[in-house]
């Protein structure tokens, strides 16, 4: 599985277009969370479900790194370090994890579940993604591969039910109808809470939403691509949608894979599997000369920065964790916000990113 995403990745599903302004008229205040708001670790966004509601921190951690060897070249050796990351995430009350069952073909969903092992299951929140690139169960099993794939994550979790169940992708080849028919199936076998999509369209989100609506499961998520190299879902309207109807946007590749963390530079570019907002790293550079400005008033890294970016928006980011310098990095961000002229300065440089046919439709 792990080798089809990297080689998805490597034709197309992300490859971005040539950098595109922003729009001078656009308010990018207009979507920031009221005044009063700040970002805590404690669990803060509501994630809407049949059954009850799943509360969650303003963050999750990533894992698609966990295991993954085709793109993050993960070696056992590292597992210590993230175990340790992990703790200092609970620690800081951000106890919340995103995989998917493409992620290191599973092995990051083993070590996801190793990791919670001895912590009692509401003490932290699990999601994982349905892999919707067609293997035999979708094409035999159509309309339960979702319920047969999670069967599958939870014996690699060595739990019960998952916390939040994403739909990995707009491209699979069963009808939104028939997705949202097994998905309302497994919230109603107990296999899961709550029930989300990624890189959907508005139009495509909108639709998931009426057919689960059919069986009293509300969608609550969106998880796109989304940071200040890429503010197509702000831009376009899908982020304001989204509040609208009460689903919570994620975002993906907050830091843009390190390119917003000050890691890399013109110098020493991103490995070229790092395909997520994968400009030339000349064009980031006034980018991230804005973050370092305000990191460096602050007193802090820049990947705060980026981060408490958007969460102001109203934006839960996803952010991949290896080590427990990122974890105390990425904790930064928590418990104070930017005010507006710095979320103005961060616009004015901004991206407006691009969408692609094959996988980033939101």
């Amino acid at each position: 599985m792990q080798h089809v995403l990297q080689a998805g990745l490597s034709t197309g599903m992300s490859a971005p277009n040539p950098v595109r302004d922003t729009n001078p008229s656009f308010d990018g205040l207009a979507t920031l969370m009221p005044q009063g708001w700040l970002p805590r670790g404690k669990p803060s966004v509501v994630y809407r479900g049949k059954n009850g509601d799943v509360h969650a921190p303003p963050v999750a951690i990533g894992a698609w790194s966990w295991g993954d060897k085709a793109t993050w070249h993960y070696s056992p050796e590292e597992l210590p370090a993230i175990e340790a990351a992990w703790k200092q995430c609970v620690n800081a009350s951000i106890n919340f994890i995103d995989t998917a069952q493409v992620y290191g073909t599973g092995e990051s969903e083993v070590i996801c579940g190793k990791l919670v092992a001895n912590m009692p299951r509401d003490s932290y929140i699990m999601q994982t993604k349905y892999y919707v690139i067609p293997q035999m169960k979708d094409i035999f099993h159509p309309g339960s591969a979702p319920r047969r794939k999670l069967e599958t994550s939870l014996k690699n979790f060595q739990l019960e039910y998952v916390d939040i169940y994403l739909i990995h992708g707009p491209i699979h080849v069963q009808s939104i109808a028939t997705i949202a028919k097994s998905m309302a199936e497994c919230v109603d076998c107990g296999m899961m809470r709550t029930v989300g999509v990624v890189n959907y369209s508005t139009e495509d989100m909108l639709e998931m939403e009426k057919e689960l609506a059919k069986y009293g499961v509300p969608l609550a998520i969106n998880q796109v691509e989304f940071s200040v190299l890429r503010r197509l879902p702000e831009l376009s309207g899908l982020l304001q949608t989204c509040k609208d109807h009460g689903i919570v946007l994620q975002s993906y590749s907050s830091l843009a894979q390190g390119r917003l963390n000050g890691k890399y530079t013109v110098a020493n570019p991103p490995p070229k599997e790092y395909r997520f907002s994968s400009y030339d790293m000349k064009d980031v550079e006034p980018v991230n000369a804005v973050l370092k400005e305000i990191a460096e008033k602050r007193g802090m890294g820049i990947s705060a920065v980026a981060l408490n970016y958007n969460m102001c928006k109203g934006i839960t980011p996803v952010v991949g964790v290896r080590k427990p310098e990122q974890a105390r990095q990425n904790m930064e961000a928590l418990g104070w916000r930017l005010g507006e002229e710095e979320i103005k300065a961060i616009d004015g440089v901004s991206f407006e990113g691009h969408t692609t046919s094959l996988w980033q439709q939101g």
